[in-house]
């Protein structure tokens, strides 16, 4: 098979399909690497029933959340050289059962502390599904057909972060909040045995990690624990940060100091390397390092609104944590029709006339989410939403397909790490970045309400003294009337911040946009062997 040296330097010989059908292992891989991505998002609105449940305070039950995206934060960039060392198939298997048996512990976990310790080893098994499916992946279609491979993956790591609520919602008001971890047991169970069954470990990988094996492992310690302590630190920080007031926090200024620190020695160390852990030199490829920005980009935008709705439906309008994951479920629906499109429209057109479209329309559609108020419809919600994940796959599925191009084929492994690197940090830096401004502009918005009522203004006093009346019958009208008044205020200033965060979303994705034509021209089935700068 080694003749059959194939187009732009694909190889088949290191396709995970064997004697199976390709679309039969996409469908396979896709299953565990999407109840991980669903994980990281499914938990959050299961918080207060955890907190309740476990007999401690919300801010408490928060860890449960960040122990699971600090192991996974760590774990993600390394996973690339984990497969190359323990075998691609065989740490696929292991991650998945790693998940699946922490997934069992989350779910009957007594306390607090057992809880955490679970999620940690959830993240640790989860971190590494989603870039060995990549991988696998991107060894297994020749890049013609990528973009319809890479359009299954993008169904995975779009609509999991949609459903997740809708989901968890739905299981905290009608089950227990146990059983959002252990609806993944059933799930994993299954996986490890189809993948074991149907999925390949190709002669040319089990080569490469002969000649590895042979040559002698030489363990990269120093670069494990800058990563650890650099990502784990920093995305310690990212989600601490907002609840600890930043850099009025000692805690907070610590965590950033120590990742600055080990982030900036991780540079210097790994490129200099000769075997490093995470291989940095792939980003002297100006397509592969626009790819990541790109993606980062992008997974600001989709996690940092997939939280930020719901949570404006929440607060502002009073929906039910099911009833706000039910006006995203639309925009997963929409997705989901768009993605064939995609992945057909990547193997035949320039790529940059995919992306800078698709970055225009998520511009337009958060333009379109200042424009919503505080007595919005559920159809206007999810008509939002609707227009902004029509253009995802456009994203997406184009960036995965093409950031391989150009890279040597013995290194998938660790350009899908990367990329999945952008995409959790970009999601984790869009998130805390929402939340950080939502609150500094709910403040500053509530503040500007507040001069207006003035006892001067005949509005407020007009609109006092027909609250006052309608409010005759109970108890004291006017401190009933102040308390409505009061709560109106909040909830305007609190609809103006969210509207504020929207348009700061959309001014990022104008000045990015423009880079999309630095990448190189051409299709995404395009490129060469080689490394392309």
């Amino acid at each position: 098979m080694a003749s059959a040296k194939a187009q732009d330097g694909w190889d088949p010989s290191r396709s995970g399909a064997g004697a199976y059908s390709p679309w039969l292992i996409v469908a396979i891989i896709s299953i565990p690497t999407f109840m991980e991505v669903l994980d990281t998002s499914i938990a959050n609105v299961a918080l207060d029933h955890i907190a309740g449940g476990l007999s401690v305070s919300n801010d408490q039950a928060t860890w449960v959340l960040t122990s699971y995206l600090v192991a996974n934060a760590i774990v993600i960039p390394i996973s690339g050289w984990l497969s190359d060392v323990i075998g691609r198939k065989r740490y696929f298997l292991l991650s998945i059962a790693l998940f699946t048996i922490a997934s069992l512990m989350c779910g009957l976990a007594p306390n607090l502390s057992t809880l955490v310790i679970a999620r940690v080893l959830q993240g640790i098994g989860g971190g590494g599904l989603a870039p060995v499916e990549q991988s696998i992946l991107a060894d297994t279609f020749p890049p013609k057909q990528r973009g319809m491979a890479f359009a299954a993956f993008a169904i995975v790591v779009v609509v999991g972060p949609v459903l997740g609520p809708t989901l968890g919602g739905y299981i905290t008001e009608n089950s227990s909040w146990h059983w959002v971890f252990l609806i993944n047991v059933p799930i994993g169970i299954a996986s490890v045995f189809l993948v074991n069954l149907f999925v390949d470990e190709p002669e040319a990988i089990k080569n490469d990690r002969k000649k590895l094996l042979k040559r002698g492992i030489r363990v990269d310690y120093i670069g494990i624990i800058l990563i650890a302590l650099g990502l784990g630190f920093f995305e310690l920080t990212l989600d601490r940060g907002e609840r600890e007031d930043w850099f009025s926090s000692s805690f907070i200024i610590m965590t950033a100091s120590i990742s600055f620190i080990a982030l900036t020695a991780l540079a210097f160390w790994e490129t200099n390397h000769p075997e490093p852990v995470v291989d940095l030199k792939l980003l002297k490829s100006r397509n592969f390092s626009l790819t990541l920005l790109i993606m980062g980009i992008t997974g600001m935008i989709l996690f940092g609104t997939t939280q930020l709705i719901p949570q404006m439906l929440q607060q502002v309008l009073g929906y039910t944590s099911f009833q706000a994951g039910l006006a995203l479920t639309f925009g997963g629906i929409a997705t989901l029709v768009a993605v064939p499109f995609a992945g057909r429209l990547s193997g035949v057109v320039d790529v940059r006339l995919l992306l800078f479209p698709a970055l225009l329309v998520q511009a337009f559609a958060l333009w379109n989410m200042t424009h919503l108020n505080a007595d919005i419809s559920f159809q206007d919600a999810a008509f939002a939403r609707l227009l902004q994940a029509m253009a995802l796959p456009f994203l997406f599925v184009p960036i995965n397909a093409v950031a391989y191009v150009g890279l040597p084929q013995n290194k998938t492994a660790q350009a899908s790490s990367l990329l999945n690197v952008a995409r959790n940090l970009g999601g984790s830096i869009g998130i805390s970045t929402a939340q950080t401004l939502l609150a500094s502009a709910q403040q500053r918005h509530q503040s500007e309400l507040v001069e207006k009522l003035s006892p001067i203004d005949p509005n407020y006093t007009d609109w006092l003294s027909k609250a006052q009346g309608a409010f005759g019958g109970q108890g004291d009208p006017g401190t009933t009337s102040l308390a409505v008044l009061y709560q109106t205020v909040q909830r305007q200033a609190s609809m103006l911040a969210f509207l504020d965060v929207f348009r700061s979303l959309m001014i990022v994705v104008l000045v990015v946009a423009p880079l999309v034509f630095l990448m190189r021209s051409g299709k995404s089935g395009g490129g060469g062997g080689g490394m392309a700068h």
